[in-house]
């Protein structure tokens, strides 16, 4: 695709570009997207910009990745874990605390708030433009090399050229609900053995020349590396009696639990409970799709049941070939129930079950989908409300604002908290006070199961 990109200014139309989390746009290797549950917007990336730049992008130097601060064999670092993203502060070009998305889905980094870099006078190399699925909507990137990322006292990257958008296309605050100012590609750790702990929230990094697995507990599995990302070989059932072979992208960037290309294999289509959803949003609007359960993944000697999993349907007449021949993704939601090592110099997946292993996979009760505004993120703003749900039943509408739940206003909670009310048990009824052209609406929903 290179011969697509020799001039200053170069162009590319793609025809299905949904973006996040997780997200969750694709101006990369891979597709961004949002996919959202009837209750939230997940920012996944399964189709969206990222995958266009990053492909764009595959003629730049090699990154030269984090280093440890004085060599040091192992190091530690927190993370927050909001809304099923891994977020991670790194020092940008010395000056800077920034929050990025850390995503083993990413083949590059992108910053997503031009104005920190011009306020910063970085200087563009390249201008890359993408044409969104509606034919109309036109996206630019720009090419900033020799950027330093920091975190201090622990890693350095003295060198790493990225992506900066033009705008901020992805919004991920309103669906986190928290700043978030771009994505950071866990191949700028590859030099390392990278240990998630989901239950302490720590990224440890260790020598990967040094390191050895001794801790007890942890199973071992072959993994294929592809563009720098992470491919898992596995079985998996949506229906008891039908188990199928699939390729799955490990892709911490994508705050749900499984997504799976329908029709990929001839027993990889939504199970008989599943509903009909918006899935994804991509530039020409709302993606379509099923949400259901599926009975059954495999991961080595450990498996999890009834896994909420998205559903897409992939345009038979488009290339897909971007996707290397894999079936979907697992996500946070799911990995989260793991402590997780990644080796990519030997080609290894490491998992141990964590504090939330064969725990349930909860989904929003109400068919709500609900974003985060305002200077706090404690403004809320309905998304989507699904059809023939309990929130639909009693005209929630979008673009309703919530001013108040269960009797608090909705500023006390923040988005994930909020959330989690919407997923309480069947019957429960949840009261909310709507704001609707400038008038106060009080309404109850009673909650039950939508899959």
């Amino acid at each position: 695709m290179t011969g697509y990109f020799a001039g200053v200014q170069d162009k590319l139309n793609i025809n299905q570009i949904p973006f996040t989390a997780t997200k969750k746009l694709t101006i990369l290797q891979k597709p961004m997207c949002y996919i959202f549950s009837a209750a939230r917007l997940c920012m996944v990336r399964i189709f969206c910009l990222a995958w266009c730049f990053f492909t764009l992008f595959t003629t730049a130097p090699a990154q030269t990745g984090f280093r440890a601060v004085d060599g040091r064999k192992h190091v530690e670092i927190p993370f927050e874990y909001v809304n099923d993203f891994i977020i991670l502060t790194i020092k940008f070009n010395g000056f800077i605390p920034l929050k990025f998305i850390f995503d083993t889905g990413a083949e590059h980094t992108i910053l997503t708030k031009r104005e920190i870099s011009d306020l910063l006078r970085i200087q563009y190399e390249r201008e890359f433009r993408v044409t969104g699925s509606d034919l109309q909507t036109e996206l630019v990137a720009y090419l900033a090399r020799n950027i330093r990322f920091d975190i201090p006292d622990k890693l350095y990257a003295p060198s790493e050229d990225i992506l900066v958008l033009q705008d901020d296309y992805f919004r991920f605050e309103e669906y986190a609900g928290v700043n978030v100012h771009g994505i950071l590609s866990a191949i700028s750790f590859s030099r390392f053995v990278i240990k998630i702990n989901y239950d302490r929230q720590t990224l440890t990094l260790y020598d990967r020349e040094t390191y050895r697995q001794r801790e007890s507990g942890f199973e071992s599995l072959p993994i294929e590396l592809y563009r720098n990302k992470i491919y898992l070989n596995t079985t998996l059932q949506v229906l008891p009696d039908s188990a199928a072979p699939v390729k799955l992208l490990i892709d911490t960037g994508a705050g749900l639990p499984m997504l799976l290309f329908s029709d990929t294999h001839p027993l990889v289509h939504p199970p008989p409970k599943a509903i009909s959803s918006n899935i994804g949003m991509g530039l020409g609007g709302y993606i379509e799709g099923y949400t259901g359960r599926i009975y059954h993944v495999s991961l080595g000697d450990f498996s999890e049941k009834g896994v909420i999993t998205y559903f897409q349907t992939l345009d038979s007449t488009r290339n897909y070939e971007y996707l290397n021949n894999r079936n979907g993704l697992l996500g946070n939601s799911l990995l989260s129930h793991f402590q997780v090592i990644l080796d990519y110099q030997n080609a290894l997946l490491w998992l141990k079950p964590g504090q939330r292993y064969n725990e349930t996979f909860v989904y929003d009760r109400s068919g709500l989908s609900i974003i985060a505004s305002g200077s706090r993120f404690n403004q809320y703003i309905v998304q989507n409300v699904l059809p023939g749900s309990p929130a639909a039943e009693v005209d929630i509408r979008r673009d309703d604002q919530i001013v108040g739940v269960r009797r608090f206003p909705a500023g006390f909670f923040n988005l994930s908290g909020i959330q989690r009310i919407l997923q309480k048990k069947p019957g429960k009824k949840i009261h909310l006070v709507i704001r609707r052209d400038g008038k106060r609406i009080r309404k109850t929903i009673v909650l039950r199961d939508l899959i």
